[in-house]
C-alpha cells in the first residue's frame, strides 16, 4: 500500500504524481475503515484528502505551518505526518487525540477544538515570523460554516492590511456541523435593493409571468443567477476587503490544488484560495447525512448504521420532547441554536415551529445578544448549546443579559465531562463561570423527569437562569422522587444521619450510589439533590449541619468557583465547625477518553468517592 510508505513529513513526496489519486482512496479507505471501530469526526475529515495531500506536497512540513480551523477534519493531516499507527487509539484515554496537538507532532503548530480561531492564531505566526526574519508560510485552513463566527471577520479585517504573505484556506462544503444559515451571498444586498435595479427587475419579472411559458423562465434565471452569485460574490467580498482572492477551485483535484497553493505563495499579501469540498466524499452514507456523520460512533462499514444503537433516550431526546410542549403552551417561546440544530436536539422544533426556531451559524456571541434583544422585546428565548461553546459568549452574558436581568433561558447540553472530544469540549467550567455573574440562576437535574420539571420553570421565571444537562443516556432513577421545583430550594431524597451527600445534577446518580456503599458498611447516610447551584439552599444546609458530623458536596465541575466552594464559605460565614469533603473535578483541563474512565481516573465515581467518604468520616 502506498500509505505504508509515508512514515514521517513529507514522505508523501516520495509519492508519483500518478499515484496520488490512488493515495487518496487509500486514505479514504483507511479512515473509513479506522473510524468505523474507534468513532470519530468521519465526515470533515472525507472531505478534506485531496486538500490536505495537495498542502503537504506544496509546503515543508514541519517548518512550514498549517493551523487547522477546529482542527476535527485533521486526521488526513496525521496520517501524512507518520501517525498512521496510533489512530487504533484515537480519541481513547491515553490515545492520539481527534484534534491537532502540539504534543504530538511538530506538525500540529497550535492546538484547536473551537471554531473560527485559526485566522487569528496564523496571524500571531505571520507576525512573528516575520519579526524573527523567518521565511516560511503560515497557512489557515477555514471552513465556510466557520466563518459565520465573528472572530473569523475580525481576523480577516487585520489580514486586509497586511503587507506579508498569508495563506487563507476557505474549505467550502457548505456545512457547518449542520447546513450553513445565512452566508457571503447576502454581499449584493445592496446593489439588489437599489430603486433602479429593483424597478428593473420588477418589470421584467412581471412581464415574464404574463407570457406563457413566464413561471418556469423565471424559475430557470433565479436557478442560473443563484449558481453564479456563489461563484462572484466570495471573491468580491474578500477582494473588496483588501485581501487576493483565488477560486473557486476544485477541493478534490490534487493538480490543480498544487497549483493553486503555488500561486498563492508568490503573493506579498494576504491571499485566500476559494476551494469547493464535498463533506463526506466517497463514503455514501456520510454524502446523504453529512450532519449525522460529523461526529460519528463506531458504525458498520456497508450500512452506516452504528453498531450500538441508543436502548433509552438521551437528555437532548428529553430537552427536544420539553421544547416542542413549552412552545405549544407559551406562544412567546422561541429556540435559539448556533448551528447546532440536530446536536442540541432542536431540529424537532424547527420542523414544528420554524417561525420561532432560529440558527445564528457558529456565532455563539451573537446568539446570546440575539436572545437578550428578543427577551428585552417581550419573548421568551431559549438558547440550547453545548456547555464548552456557551464559554465563547462570556461578555455577552454578562452585559447583555445579566445586567439587564433579562429572562433568558440558556438550556446547557454536554455539561461535565463529555468524554473523546477532550480538553476544548469538557463542560466542567459552567457552574464556575456562570456562578460570578450577579442574576444568573443556575439548575442542574437529578434524571429526565426533572429536566422537564426545570425548563417549565425556567420558562416561567423571570431572569436570567441557566438549567445545565449532561451527555448521554438520560438516568431514570428516583421517579418517586419528584417535589416541585421552588426557587433556590433543594430536595431531601434521604434523610437519616451522619453523613450527608449534597449532589449537584448528574452526580446524585452516583450520591445514591455511594450511599447504598455505607449503608452496607454500617454507615448512615442522607442524600440532597442540591437542584440550585445558585442560589445554594442555605436553610437545608443549616438543618443538615444540625444533624450531621460530615458533609459531602459532590458536583462534575471543576473545583474553583462552584457548589463545593460556595458550601464551604457559608459553613465558614455561619460558623459551622463540620466537616467538608468537596468532589469535584481537579482544576485542570482533562484529557479525552471513556467518561466511566475519566471519572475514575479523576476521581469522581462512586467506588472512590466512598472511600475518600470513609477515610474522612473515620478522621479524628
Amino acid at each position: 500500500m502506498l500509505l505504508d510508505l509515508i512514515k514521517k513529513p513529507n514522505d508523501i513526496k516520495k509519492i508519483e504524481p500518478e499515484n496520488y489519486n490512488k493515495l487518496a482512496q487509500e486514505i479514504r479507505e483507511f479512515l473509513i475503515r479506522s473510524i468505523s471501530e474507534t468513532g470519530g469526526h468521519l465526515g470533515p475529515n472525507l472531505g478534506v484528502v485531496e486538500l490536505t495531500m495537495a498542502l503537504h506536497l506544496a509546503l515543508d512540513l514541519p517548518k512550514d505551518k498549517i493551523i487547522w480551523d477546529v482542527g476535527h477534519q485533521s486526521y488526513t493531516h496525521k496520517l501524512l505526518t507518520g501517525r498512521k499507527e496510533g489512530f487504533h487509539s484515537l480519541r481513547k484515554y491515553g490515545g492520539m487525540s481527534g484534534f491537532p496537538k502540539r504534543c504530538e507532532s511538530d506538525c500540529d503548530c497550535f492546538d484547536t477544538g473551537h471554531s473560527s480561531t485559526s485566522l487569528s492564531a496564523g496571524l500571531g505566526f505571520v507576525k512573528a515570523r516575520d519579526l524573527k526574519g523567518e521565511d516560511n508560510y503560515v497557512v489557515s485552513v477555514i471552513g465556510d460554516g466557520a466563518l459565520t463566527g465573528g472572530m473569523a471577520y475580525e481576523a480577516l479585517n487585520n489580514a486586509a492590511r497586511m503587507d506579508t504573505n498569508f495563506i487563507i484556506i476557505l474549505n467550502d462544503n457548505n456545512m457547518s456541523i449542520s447546513e450553513n444559515v445565512g452566508g457571503m451571498s447576502k454581499y449584493l444586498n445592496s446593489i439588489r435593493t437599489a430603486e433602479n435595479y429593483r424597478n428593473t427587475k420588477d418589470g421584467i419579472y412581471y412581464s415574464l409571468l404574463k407570457t406563457k411559458h413566464g413561471q418556469a423562465i423565471v424559475d430557470k434565471v433565479r436557478k442560473a443567477k443563484n449558481s453564479v452569485k456563489q461563484l462572484v460574490i466570495p471573491g468580491m467580498l474578500f477582494e473588496n476587503m483588501g485581501i487576493t482572492y483565488l477560486g473557486p477551485v476544485d477541493g478534490h483535484d490534487i493538480p490543480g490544488l498544487i497549483t493553486v497553493i503555488n500561486e498563492a505563495k508568490r503573493c506579498k499579501t494576504s491571499v485566500l484560495v476559494h476551494v469547493i469540498t464535498k463533506k463526506g466524499k466517497g463514503f455514501e452514507p456520510a454524502e446523504k447525512h453529512p450532519a449525522r456523520f460529523h461526529g460519528s460512533d463506531p458504525f458498520d462499514i456497508e450500512t452506516g448504521v452504528p453498531k450500538k444503537l441508543k436502548p433509552k433516550p438521551n437528555y437532548t431526546d428529553i430537552f427536544s420532547t420539553v421544547m416542542i410542549k413549552l412552545a405549544r403552551r407559551n406562544p412567546k417561546v422561541v429556540a435559539i441554536t448556533a448551528a447546532m440544530p440536530d446536536g442540541t436536539g432542536l431540529k424537532r422544533f424547527r420542523n414544528v415551529y420554524p417561525e420561532r426556531f432560529f440558527d445564528v451559524g457558529i456565532a455563539e456571541q451573537h446568539a446570546v445578544t440575539f436572545a437578550a434583544g428578543l427577551a428585552a422585546n417581550g419573548l421568551k428565548p431559549i438558547v440550547a448549546v453545548y456547555s464548552s461553546f456557551l464559554q465563547r459568549a462570556y461578555d455577552q452574558i454578562i452585559h447583555d443579559v445579566c445586567i439587564q436581568n433579562l429572562p433568558v433561558v440558556f438550556a446547557i447540553d454536554r455539561a461535565g465531562l463529555v468524554g473523546s472530544d477532550g480538553e476544548t469540549h469538557q463542560g466542567i467550567f459552567d457552574l464556575s463561570y456562570l456562578s460570578a455573574v450577579p442574576n444568573m440562576q443556575i439548575m442542574a437535574p437529578k434524571n429526565k423527569w426533572e429536566l422537564s420539571d426545570m425548563m417549565k420553570f425556567a420558562v416561567d421565571f423571570e431572569g436570567p437562569i441557566a438549567v445545565r444537562y449532561p451527555r448521554g443516556e438520560a438516568y431514570d432513577g428516583l421517579e418517586e422522587y419528584r417535589q416541585p421545583i421552588k426557587y433556590g430550594k433543594s430536595e431531601m431524597i434521604f434523610e437519616e444521619k451522619d453523613i450527608v451527600l449534597l449532589a449537584v445534577g448528574s452526580m446524585v446518580k452516583t450520591a445514591v450510589e455511594v450511599r447504598e456503599g455505607l449503608k452496607e458498611k454500617g454507615y448512615s447516610c442522607s442524600v440532597i439533590n442540591a437542584r440550585f447551584v445558585k442560589p445554594i439552599d442555605e436553610e437545608m444546609l443549616e438543618q443538615v449541619c444540625k444533624s450531621h458530623t460530615l458533609l459531602v458536596t459532590m458536583e462534575e465541575n471543576v473545583a474553583s468557583g462552584g457548589y463545593g466552594e460556595k458550601v464551604r464559605t457559608y459553613l465558614k460565614e455561619k460558623k459551622w465547625e463540620k466537616k467538608l469533603l468537596t468532589i469535584t473535578l481537579p482544576d485542570e483541563y482533562v484529557e479525552h477518553g471513556n467518561v466511566d474512565l475519566l471519572k475514575k481516573e479523576v476521581g469522581i465515581d462512586a467506588e472512590t468517592i466512598l472511600n475518600k467518604v470513609i477515610s474522612v468520616y473515620l478522621e479524628k
